[in-house]
């Protein structure tokens, strides 16, 4: 038996998960998937109950499960994924950007994957306020660390992907500025990617937000450091249409977390008209990973059906409201589920 543990999240968490866990269960049930779902509290609603956001038992049960699929988590982000992404070694973060039938979208024929570096960068958080009296005004430091370690690690996980592309890494950087931090990861990327057999290109991170508004088809995957791609990572979901259409996974040798990239939308909570795709295809990431990891039979062919299942209702007009449509949450679910079929 393979287990997932569930972190429903907060806002809109608990509705896009159970949207998700209503179409896993149908898949499960179609492919006979040997899987197990077990609900672990974590978010600002733990935080509430037990003082912290990330109880240990919670984090007790999420060391035992095979993967992890998390809705988005509200002010407390930082003590989950945060501590999750370092805690749990997973180096590597995925964000695919694909332009979905019957979705608006600023470009057409985009597919592309960002692999972002997941636990260096500015987002170690080592800052620091310098005593205002020996300058006389306020003067924030921080940071940046990069390591040949993970560079090394993510790189590979970068020429993996590319292997079953197009074989090209764009590697995005900021050497001509940052020339130790940028350099050192420029320099050993490019030496791992070039020994794996991946084609190389490299392009500064400000040339590559143009060329992902202006022509992003020319990327396959892009390589970054951790604090570019979450920003590029965000402005090529809205290339390819929406926030709430963007899944991620978060990566390790041994171990997975899958979330959708969009936040809690507290705004939007509880009224049932929040996007599900996000989550659905953060769970079709994770069905595939689970086969190439940890053994699940069918996982890459139930991973295939989901995400067929979801363009096709898109492409005939199925949409929440954010994309134009009226359609509920859980009646996306059900679209989908009803779309479901074996390969």
């Amino acid at each position: 038996m393979v287990t997932v543990a569930v972190i429903e999240g907060d806002g809109i968490g608990p509705e896009v998960v159970g949207a998700t866990l209503k179409v896993l269960e149908k898949i499960r049930e179609t492919f006979k998937l040997p899987l197990e779902f077990v609900f672990v509290e974590a978010g600002d609603r733990a935080k509430e109950k037990y003082g912290e956001a990330l109880p240990k038992e919670s984090y007790e049960r999420l060391l035992r499960a095979d993967a992890i699929l998390k809705g988005p988590v509200g002010e407390t982000a930082a003590d989950v994924i945060v501590r999750l992404r370092r805690e749990l070694d997973l180096f590597a973060n995925i964000r695919p950007a694909k332009v979905l039938p019957g979705v608006p979208a600023l470009k057409e024929n985009v597919d592309l994957i960002i692999v972002r570096e997941n636990i260096e960068d500015l987002y170690v958080g080592a800052e620091n306020l310098l005593p205002q009296t020996s300058l006389g005004h306020k003067v924030a430091v921080g940071l940046r660390l990069a390591s040949e370690r993970e560079t090394r690690r993510v790189a590979k996980v970068a020429a993996e992907y590319a292997k079953a592309r197009r074989n090209k890494v764009t590697i995005v950087h900021k050497a001509n500025v940052m020339r130790v931090t940028c350099g050192l990861f420029r320099d050993v990327a490019k030496e791992v990617l070039e020994a794996e057999g991946v084609e190389v290109d490299e392009m500064y991170v400000d040339a590559a937000a143009m060329e992902l508004v202006r022509r992003p088809e020319r990327f396959d995957v892009m390589l970054t450091p951790n604090v570019f791609g979450d920003i590029l990572s965000d402005l090529a979901a809205q290339v390819v249409g929406s926030l709430g259409l963007a899944p991620s996974g978060n990566i390790g040798e041994e171990r997975a977390l899958f979330e959708p990239v969009h936040g809690a939308a507290f705004d939007i909570a509880g009224k049932g008209i929040a996007n599900p795709t996000a989550t659905m295809l953060a769970a079709s990431m994770m069905l595939e990973w689970l086969e190439r990891k940890k053994g699940l039979p069918k996982g890459a062919e139930a991973a295939a059906a989901l995400q067929r299942a979801i363009e096709k209702a898109l492409s005939e007009g199925v949409k929440t409201p954010d994309l134009g449509g009226n359609y509920g949450t859980f009646e996306f679910a059900e679209e989908v589920v009803k779309r479901l079929q074996l390969p």
